[in-house]
């Protein structure tokens, strides 16, 4: 057996501002405003003050006005025999509804339902620029070539009736979140109050799981950041629900014991996901962590989705506990939609998401280029030094940490978009990840990367593999 380490081997990168970061202005091609009052507010799919009446062809028009319509309250509309009557004071469209259908004359009557722009909602956030919609200029790893579609899944969930994955909880494994205003801590600019529920620090046995390191805020950032709020950058699942669970200290490391103890607290408090963006040594197999192999058994049976990092050793095996079974196994890949030099691979791995970085040498992919330019890092908002009250969108992350939580706010939007019915199973959810993934590679590479890329308007649009029939 293994000589038992117990500790995960983190690759944390260094924090540190960007001075070269790329901006210039994106041209405004929708109403960012009413696509953000669709998006982000929730708002009900049809008017509140208002409905639409239909009336029964009459021969006795008065002044050209049908007589019916002319005893409802409200205004003609264009289309002749129907009129658009408001709602008194109080009132609500289901009762407007059935006062208004059991009047003698009405041949219908209908809520007045509200369209969406088609496709490309695109949020104001400004990144590192100064005007709305700059985030689209850092983060390649949402709307990039090579990236995961977020604005056409934002739509697909918006039009489920659960933008941003309202309603899904996503338990965040790592070293804390920037989420608490407490003694030294500060929440992070671009978190709302309202996005976490409760959590644990199992390293300092302590109820608020602040961040020591930055790493956990990052990872909380690409899941569930705030979005449309002319602020930093992006989430992925903008209107999910954080856990953090601190299972791993200052220096990024934390015992198999504590992350078992992590994964249970995540399971009983009702969480839908659970992202490990940590793994192991390679040396370090199953058999040395059997108390956390048993509490990822434990979260597979009570339904819960677990995620995890391959590993960064660019080597062909996945590392613990992305290898356990019944574990999502996220590698990593580049911005030019190569495997990343550093990410493991192999037949244990289950798909890939953007974790930035330098190409692989794969000869047979043509969109390897490990001599040109490295491509670009992922970005959030996190520590920008070492306080913890300091906050900006530093360089320097990349890794399959950066990649795990594309893949398991996904599944929050999967979940909340209802695609797969309502109450899918962690199997159902893979099964729908691996069927719409983006096939990458070339030549026989295609292994190295698992089913594909993760796109995640695939695998919210309605209908396709494993929906619901009927």
């Amino acid at each position: 057996m293994p000589a038992r380490t117990g500790r995960p081997t983190l690759r944390l990168p260094a924090r540190r501002i960007s001075a070269a970061l790329a901006l210039c202005a994106v041209c405004a091609l929708l109403d960012v405003s009413t696509a953000a009052a669709v998006a982000t507010a929730s708002p009900p799919p049809y008017a509140s003050d208002e409905i639409v009446v239909g009336y029964a062809p009459t021969p006795r028009p008065v002044y050209g006005v049908d007589a019916r319509a002319a005893d409802a309250a409200g205004r003609p509309s264009q289309i002749a025999g129907t009129r658009l009557v408001r709602l008194a004071r109080g009132e609500s469209v289901a009762g407007a509804l059935r006062r208004m259908r059991a009047r003698h004359g009405v041949a219908w009557a209908v809520p007045d339902y509200i369209a969406h722009i088609a496709g490309g909602w695109i949020p104001n956030d400004e990144g590192a620029g100064h005007a709305p919609g700059d985030w689209e200029e850092v983060q390649w790893n949402f709307a990039g070539q090579f990236g995961v579609n977020a604005p056409e899944a934002w739509a697909n969930a918006a039009a489920a009736g659960a933008p941003g994955g309202e309603g899904v909880t996503v338990a965040v494994l790592d070293t804390g979140v920037a989420y608490a205003n407490r003694g030294p801590f500060r929440r992070s600019p671009d978190f709302s109050p309202y996005t976490f529920v409760k959590g644990y620090d199992f390293v300092a046995k302590d109820p608020y799981a602040n961040d020591r390191n930055g790493h956990g805020t990052f990872v909380a950032g690409t899941i569930a950041e705030a979005t449309d709020n002319h602020y930093g950058l992006t989430g992925l699942a903008f209107a999910a629900h954080i856990m953090p669970v601190r299972v791993l200290d200052g220096a990024g490391e934390g015992e198999a014991s504590t992350i078992a103890e992590g994964v249970m607290f995540a399971v009983r408090h009702h969480a839908q996901v659970i992202n490990l963006s940590l793994e192991f040594s390679p040396g370090v197999g199953a058999a040395d962590i059997p108390e956390l192999m048993e509490a990822l058994r434990y979260a597979h049976r009570h339904d819960v989705l677990v995620v995890a990092a391959a590993g960064n050793e660019g080597e062909d095996a996945v590392d613990y506990p992305a290898r356990a079974p019944d574990v999502v196994a996220v590698g990593a890949t580049t911005e030019h939609g190569c495997l990343a030099s550093y990410s493991n691979y192999g037949p244990e791995l289950t798909l890939v998401a953007p974790g930035g970085g330098a190409d692989a040498v794969l000869p047979g992919d043509p969109s390897c280029l490990p001599e040109a330019t490295p491509g670009r890092d992922i970005f959030q908002v996190t520590f920008t030094g070492s306080s913890y009250a300091s906050f900006g969108m530093p360089d320097g992350y990349e890794g399959t940490s950066m990649a795990t939580p594309h893949v398991a706010a996904t599944a929050a939007l999967i979940i909340a978009s209802g695609v797969l019915g309502r109450h899918p199973t962690p199997g159902q959810i893979t099964a729908r990840l691996i069927a719409t993934a983006r096939k990458l590679g070339g030549d026989g590479d295609e292994g190295d990367y698992g089913a594909g890329l993760v796109d995640a308007a695939a695998a919210t649009a309605p209908g396709g593999p494993g929906a619901p029939a009927g």
